[in-house]
């Protein structure tokens, strides 16, 4: 299963997207309003947040022709990235570009309205849904996990509160997924994550800063299931999705991303230096070492931590409803978007950040920094096949997209790229970016 499930507010492992380099290019789709564009099988997005005076200059390296366009042709023509990347700007797009295929078997391109396996950058979605509850009150965020949960050690049920799944609750679990099983079934599937969690130790004081997080995600996700009688599945597609009008993303099952052309086929590279489709082998799997054996085609629906399927224009969609009270109203948005504590980078085998680097932040959601000036948050994810990463520069109102059905393209690169675009910040070499 999973090779990342933990919590939503600490960011992808750094080393595991460092190494990739690599991959082809396609068709092109230019600076247009998705309003009314009719892309793929994506619904319109809204108008974004009003502009406050003087915040309405579009930087020049963001639009077509510019330095960031420039820099992703140059990565598709050398056959380094396959995908789509998108910035929009308070609900107008500014660039949107497609390249490679999303099914090389048949033919089909990349664009828009293709939904990519988004790894570890589906986390935050776990977060909206608790806050939405704790909006509603059926939960707080000092609930412990045995107010709704049961079968979790003493110490788990009862220390361990929602606010620490959120950030740092110190556990781990005795046993780790068997990479090479096939699941069948979305019964299967659930049945696995209850046994897992229920695996939970706590290895440090809930909320230490040398704790993990590791589990944290399916534990809220149960959580959620417990208050609100439905599968999170269930619940993610009507109440975050859904009220987003994110119409071509979901947590599809493998006959879904078999048949459904509108799902980007995740492309392994393997030893020989040759890309499989994931899907259609399931006898292979990935050859990072971080996630070695790892193919998520045999995931038959992926948990909430690590895997689910957006478009790029649908996760522009979910950056502005976090900005406008379509997901949350603006006290839980900024409890969700807020700094919660700075992560301690340069540990766990971590190289220090640079001089000159920013330093990060954790949140009950994606991690963010400030360049610039400009409060950022972003969510970075990875899986055997596939990379992405969403952006929202929440004080000007853009929202960047990377999404790509390879797994050795350069993703750090990209995002430190796209944050140079928006906001004139230059990343000092060795500085981080995404989340």
């Amino acid at each position: 299963m999973g090779d990342s499930a933990s919590n939503p507010g600490r960011g992808v492992n750094r080393r595991r997207l460092l190494g990739w380099s690599g991959l082809a290019a396609g068709a092109v789709a230019v600076g247009v309003p998705l309003v009314g564009a009719g892309i793929g099988n994506a619904a319109p997005t809204g108008s974004g947040a009003p502009a406050p005076p003087g915040d309405d200059a579009v930087p020049p390296d963001t639009l077509p022709g510019g330095a960031y366009d420039r820099y992703v042709a140059e990565l598709a023509a050398a056959d380094e990235f396959s995908g789509v990347v998108v910035l929009s700007h308070r609900g107008r797009t500014v660039l949107s570009r497609s390249y490679g295929l999303a099914d090389q078997e048949k033919g089909i391109a990349n664009d828009e309205g293709v939904a990519f396996n988004l790894g570890s950058a589906v986390q935050p979605f776990a977060s909206v849904a608790i806050l939405q509850l704790a909006q509603q009150g059926k939960v707080r965020l000092a609930d412990l996990v045995g107010t709704h949960l049961d079968g979790f050690a003493t110490d788990v049920a009862e220390r361990v509160r929602i606010h620490h799944l959120l950030t740092n609750p110190g556990l781990k679990q005795r046993g780790g997924g068997d990479l090479q099983r096939v699941f069948e079934s979305r019964e299967e599937v659930h049945a696995f994550y209850e046994e897992w969690t229920r695996q939970s130790e706590l290895v440090a004081p809930p909320g230490s800063e040398g704790g993990t997080a590791q589990g944290a995600v399916p534990i809220i996700a149960q959580i959620v299931e417990a208050v609100t009688g439905t599968t999170y599945w269930d619940y993610v597609h009507e109440h975050v999705f859904g009220r987003c009008g994110m119409t071509g993303s979901a947590f599809y099952t493998r006959p879904e991303w078999l048949s459904d052309e509108h799902i980007a086929h995740s492309y392994m590279r393997q030893a020989d230096g040759s890309r499989v489709d994931a899907v259609r082998n399931l006898d292979k799997g990935s050859v990072n070492e971080f996630i070695l054996g790892k193919n998520p085609g045999r995931n038959f629906i992926d948990g909430a931590a690590d895997g689910g399927f957006a478009t790029a224009a649908d996760l522009v969609r979910f950056g502005q409803a976090l900005g406008d009270g379509t997901l949350l109203d603006r006290p839980y948005a900024d409890m969700l978007l807020g700094a919660k504590f700075p992560q301690y980078q340069g540990k766990a085998g971590q190289p220090p950040p640079p001089p000159g680097a920013p330093e990060g932040f954790g949140t009950y959601g994606p991690p963010g920094r400030v360049l610039d000036g400009q409060w950022v948050v972003a969510r970075a994810g990875g899986n055997a096949g596939s990379g992405a990463n969403w952006t929202i520069y929440r004080d000007t109102g853009w929202v960047g997209v990377i999404l790509s059905n390879y797994d050795d393209f350069p993703l750090i690169e990209m995002i430190q790229q796209e944050n140079e675009a928006v906001t004139g910040f230059a990343e000092p070499p060795g500085g981080g970016g995404g989340g």
